[in-house]
C-alpha cells in the first residue's frame, strides 16, 4: 500500500525539465514529436472504450494540452492537471488560439482527488507514472476521482530490456527524439505492476495492449505484446 503525501509525490527535476520544453510543445518537429505522433493511437484507445460526448473528463498531467484539447473536440467535458506552470500556460494559450475549451488547474492528482471525490466518469494519466516517485499512489488517486462506473487510462513504459534499448539508448541517444535525461529506466513499470496497482485501488483491469510507435514513418498502433511502451484500461466496479 502507497504512503506517499501529496507533496513527496513530485519530482522537481522532472517537472522543471518538462516546463524547460514548455515553449516547444505544441511544435510538431520539436520535442514533443513523438506525442504529437502518439496521440491519434491514444485518442483511438479511449474512445474504443466510452462515448466521450458529454462526460466529465480528466486528463493527469497534461502538459501542453496535446491529449486533453483531443478529447475536448469529441466533445468531452475536459478538466486537465499538471503540476508546472509554465506548460499550463501554453496549453491555455493554445487553447484560446484553437477555440477549445479544457479547465486547466494547477494541481497535483492527490490533491485534486481530495476535491473531486467519484467527480469523473473518465480518467486519463498518459505517459506521467513514470516521472513520479509513487506511481502507485497517482493510481489510487485516479480511482478516488473516478464514478462508479468510470473507465480509466494509462500509459506507460514497460521495464524490459528492449524498453530500455529503444525507449532511451534509441530514442534519446541515437535518434535524437526525446531529450537526453527524459526516461530513468529504473522507473520503468512491468505491466503486472501497474495491474496490481490497480487492483490495490479497486479497479477491474480491462485490458493491456502494446502502443507501437515507428519514428521513420511517425506512425503509431495499439495492439500485440507490451514489451515497450503500452497502454492499460481499467474500470471502476458501479457497486
Amino acid at each position: 500500500m502507497s504512503t506517499s503525501t501529496q507533496a513527496d509525490n513530485v519530482d522537481a527535476h522532472e517537472r522543471d525539465q518538462f516546463a524547460a520544453m514548455a515553449s516547444t510543445w505544441w511544435d510538431r518537429e520539436g520535442p514533443m514529436r513523438p506525442l504529437h505522433d502518439l496521440n491519434p493511437a491514444r485518442l483511438s484507445y479511449i474512445m474504443r472504450a466510452v462515448n466521450l460526448n458529454g462526460s466529465a473528463v480528466l486528463d493527469v498531467g497534461c502538459g501542453g494540452g496535446i491529449l486533453a484539447e483531443s478529447l475536448a473536440r469529441q466533445r468531452a467535458q475536459v478538466t486537465a492537471i499538471d503540476i508546472a506552470d509554465e506548460v499550463l500556460d501554453v496549453a491555455r494559450l493554445h487553447g484560446m488560439e484553437s477555440g477549445i475549451e479544457v479547465d486547466y488547474r494547477h494541481s497535483t492528482v492527490e490533491d485534486f482527488a481530495v476535491v473531486a471525490p467519484a467527480a469523473m466518469d473518465v480518467v486519463s494519466c498518459m505517459e506521467m507514472l513514470e516521472h513520479v516517485p509513487d506511481p502507485a499512489a497517482v493510481v489510487s488517486a485516479c480511482a478516488a476521482i473516478a464514478r462508479p462506473g468510470a473507465e480509466l487510462f494509462f500509459s506507460t513504459l514497460n521495464r524490459h530490456p528492449l524498453a530500455f534499448a529503444l525507449g532511451i539508448v534509441a530514442a534519446e541517444y541515437v535518434l535524437g527524439l526525446l531529450p537526453r535525461g527524459t526516461h530513468h529506466y529504473q522507473r520503468f513499470i512491468r505491466p503486472a505492476e501497474l495491474a496490481a496497482w490497480c487492483r490495490q485501488a479497486g479497479l477491474q483491469v480491462m485490458d493491456i495492449s502494446a502502443l507501437h510507435y515507428n519514428p521513420l514513418t511517425r506512425r503509431a498502433s495499439v495492439g500485440g505484446r507490451p514489451l515497450i511502451n503500452y497502454l492499460l484500461h481499467a474500470r471502476k466496479p458501479d457497486h
